[in-house]
This record gives structure tokens, sequence and C-alpha cells, in this order.
């Protein structure tokens, strides 16, 4: 991998692709910290708990929750184009033009991403008018032109996210490409500076209680070299899962055509183990979290009484539907990725056009039906990746450690035995110091993977993307001909 990017770089072409491209993020960048007139957004990012609200955010990199010009961030893009390719497949005329005129289609694409920006600039609007975060002069009562101020804010949310979506498409024209994945992969990792001056300070003040500062500082080192090397492993099995593929065999029969002899080779049918990418886990949260995020729109938090209060616990991030609920739905929405984006009938007839079959399976219906059936499987088997992955974090998330730690505390004997300096009436104060201790850093480490492990996905994912692109390009450049 470094070797790839010290040859790119050695490459006079590539290297400016590549100094474009970063130019184009340090822009971006930028955007996510210019202020919107007469927002005044102060912790506005505690009221997404639970919700949709902070998935977006963390693909925002963080600016939804500052209420800065790029707050809507890619997600009304990635929608636009989640929209456009599922509608292609629906609509047989959508689809001919997606196959035969890819500039119209962009061209389609960019309306409905400028709609859908409208749309969710409102909504944002009245959002932070219902949450405060809106200067007196914005605010409805308190002047009779607050419907301009209104119009102003909206305009600006909607102008950011059509910025982004040229920002995303100059990286493809002119940069590495993959515009959007790049632009997603700088804002999920613009947190890691700051998780890690986070975990560093958290280990450091644990030093710091005037008693039994060992303690602390030990379990604090302890824990947070666990959830590393947790955060590590899952790294390496999402880069191994990632790049497996099922091959299928394919031989090819010998044709000639003129003069030439063509065919009489064995190749394969590569399907990768996890097609789907992060989309399932993408629709899942998105619907998961509808009921939470239309409370929490409502003005209902996990500690308002009554029965919505009970509703929105029951179905938040700490609730126990929310990951049963989202690992079922995982799977469901894989098997619906696949099939509309993997059709084995047109890979069979492709197959037949070009005189490939499958050892033991003919030509046509036979081949289809034999590709589906391993498809299923394949499916399957990425489906639960994904619904492991995207459920862990929830696990083995703060609000399930409480309950661990409270088991220990008061149900273990030999946590007892070894704390039993502690049994005095100082126990409770020191305990709760120690609990809040380790659910700090476990909450700090875990954000970086919000929302199931998508962050990590699409880290890992735009990654490998990109370095195979590099790849591709070095080959293309240093590739002598046969004259050569």
């Amino acid at each position: 991998m470094l070797q790839t990017l010290k040859n790119a770089w050695k490459t006079k072409d590539i290297r400016s692709k590549i100094i474009f491209t970063l130019f184009i993020l340090i822009l971006y960048r930028i955007g996510t910290v210019i202020p919107v007139p007469f927002v005044e957004a102060n912790d506005f990012a505690s009221n997404f708990g639970g919700t949709i609200l902070d998935y977006m955010n963390t693909l925002s990199g963080g600016s939804l929750g500052t209420a800065t010009l790029f707050a809507l961030g890619v997600s009304p893009y990635i929608n636009s184009s989640i929209i456009i390719q599922l509608l292609a497949v629906v609509f047989p005329k959508l689809g001919e033009i997606a196959k035969t005129d890819k500039g119209k289609m962009n061209f389609i694409t960019r309306i409905v991403t400028v709609a859908l920006a409208i749309v969710t600039a409102i909504g944002y609007y009245f959002l932070l008018a219902n949450a405060g975060m809106l200067t007196n002069a914005a605010t409805a009562g308190q002047n009779s032109a607050f419907w301009f101020y209104g119009i102003v804010i909206v305009a600006c949310y909607v102008a950011g996210a059509s910025v982004v979506m040229w920002l995303a498409e100059r990286i493809n024209e002119k940069g590495i490409g993959n515009g959007i994945s790049i632009i997603l992969f700088a804002n999920i990792i613009s947190t890691l500076p700051s998780q890690i001056y986070n975990l560093i300070s958290l280990t450091i003040s644990a030093f710091q209680y005037s008693e039994l500062a060992w303690l602390y500082g030990i379990i604090s080192i302890v824990v947070t070299v666990a959830i590393i090397a947790i955060m590590v492993a899952l790294t390496v099995f999402v880069i191994f899962i990632t790049g497996s593929e099922r091959r299928i065999p394919v031989q090819y029969a010998k044709r000639v055509v003129g003069r030439k002899m063509y065919g009489g080779q064995n190749s394969n049918l590569p399907i990768k183990l996890n097609m789907t990418g992060v989309m399932p886990i993408i629709f899942a949260s998105s619907i998961v979290t509808l009921i939470p995020t239309i409370l929490t729109l409502c003005g209902v938090k996990s500690t308002t009484g009554g029965f919505w209060g009970t509703v929105y616990n029951i179905f938040s991030t700490n609730g126990v539907v929310y990951p049963v609920l989202l690992f079922i739905l995982i799977i469901a929405f894989a098997y619906f990725y696949t099939q509309i984006t993997f059709d084995p009938l047109e890979v069979s007839n492709n197959l037949k056009k070009n005189g490939g079959t499958i050892p033991g399976i003919r030509q046509g219906r036979p081949t289809a039906d034999y590709i589906r059936k391993i498809l299923n499987k394949v499916t399957l088997v990425g489906a639960l990746f994904l619904g492991v992955i995207a459920i862990l974090p929830t696990i083995l998330g703060p609000h399930c450690l409480q309950h661990v730690f409270s088991w220990i505390m008061n149900g273990s004997d030999a946590a007892k035995e070894a704390l039993k300096y502690l049994s005095d009436s100082s126990m409770s104060y020191y305990g709760t110091l120690l609990q809040n201790q380790i659910q700090t850093s476990v909450t700090n480490l875990t954000s970086m993977f919000t929302f199931g492990g998508t962050s990590l996905l699409i880290v890992v994912g735009v990654a490998i993307e990109t370095f195979r692109e590099l790849e591709a390009q070095l080959t293309m450049r240093n590739y002598k001909g046969f004259l050569d």
C-alpha cells in the first residue's frame, strides 16, 4: 500500500490528481466550519441520540451538529443517486437512459439532489427553530419578517449541498475519482484526532484522583487497550471479508473466426462476499431510526414520560428492539439490493453468447439457476457479516457495559473480594467514579463507529477502492506495448 502511494506520487499526472483531490478536501473542510446567518447552534448534536440525525451528523463530519454551511453534507446527493438507481430498475425507459446517456442521468441526479436538499433544509430549519438555535430576529413572534430569515437559512443549506455535489464531481473529473466516497472518508476520519485526544485525556485524568488513583488508572488503561484491540481486529476482519469472493469456474469453447482461433481457456466468475457494501446498513438504519427521529422532531426525548417516552426508549439505540430489528432488516435489504444489482439470467446469457459454460451445468436457464443458488448462499453470509458488524458496537456500547459493570459489582463474589477495601461507606462514591470512568472511555471510542460499523465499512471500502484505482492507473501508464 505504501509502495503504491510512493509510485503514484512519482508519476506526474497522478501526483497532480492527488494534489487536486487534497485541495478539494481542504475546501470542503473549510465549508464545514463556515457559520450560517441567524443560526446559533450550541450543543445541537445532543438532540441527535438514537435518531437518523446522528448518522447524518457522522456523514457530514460533525457539521450537522454545528449547523454550519455544509450541514446537509453528501446525504442529498447519496439519496438522489440511490433513488435514481432504484427507479432505473423499475422504469425501463429510465434504465435505457442510464445505459446510453450518462450525461442526462447526471443531470437528472443533480435536479433530484437539489429537490431533496430543499426538503431536507426546510425540515432542518424547523428542527433548529424548535430547539431554540435561531437568533431572536429569526424567531417567530420576535420579528414580523421572520419568514425572510427562514428563506435565507434554507437557501444557505441548499447552496451548501449543491456545492458539496459540485466538489464531488470535480474529484471525479480531475481528481482520483470516487468523489462522494472520498468526501465521506474525509468526514469520518476528521473526528479521529479529537477522539484520540479525548482518549488520552481520560486515561491521564484517571491518575489524578486523590485516593485509589492507581486503580482508576489501571482499569482505564486496560479498558482502552482492550477496546482498541477489538477495533483493530474488527478492521482486519472487515478487510478480509471485503476482499473475499466466491469464484465459479467458467470454461470457454474453442471457436474459429476467420483465420484466428478464440477461446479454449478456463476462467472464473467472481461473486464478492460483500457485494452490497454498506447499502443494507444505510437502508436498515434509516428505517429503524425513523420512529425515534419523528419523536425527536416532535419534542419527545428519552427522559419524557408517558406512552410516547416509552415508545422512544423501546426503539432508541439503547433499547432491545433496535439491534434485533436492525439485524433482520439488514439481511432483508441485502437480498433486495443484490436482486436489483445482479441479474443471474443476464450473466448466463452473456456467457452463452461468448461460448462460456460452467462445467457440469447446461447453458441457459440451468446456468442462471445455478448462479442464483450460489448467489443466495453468498448473500446470506455477507448479510450475516453486515449484521454482526452493525450490532457489535451496540452490544459493546456503554449502555450494555453499564449492566455488565453493575452485575460484576453487585453479583460477583470475586469482584467483591478484590475490592473488599471499598466495602466501607465510600464504596458507593468510588464505585460510581469507576463506573463513569469506564463508560466515558467506551463512549468516546465507540462513537467513532456510529450506527453500527457503517463508518468502519466506509473507511475500509474507500481505502481499498482508492488504492485499487491508483494501482490501475499506474499499470496503465507503466504498461509497455508489444513494440517496446
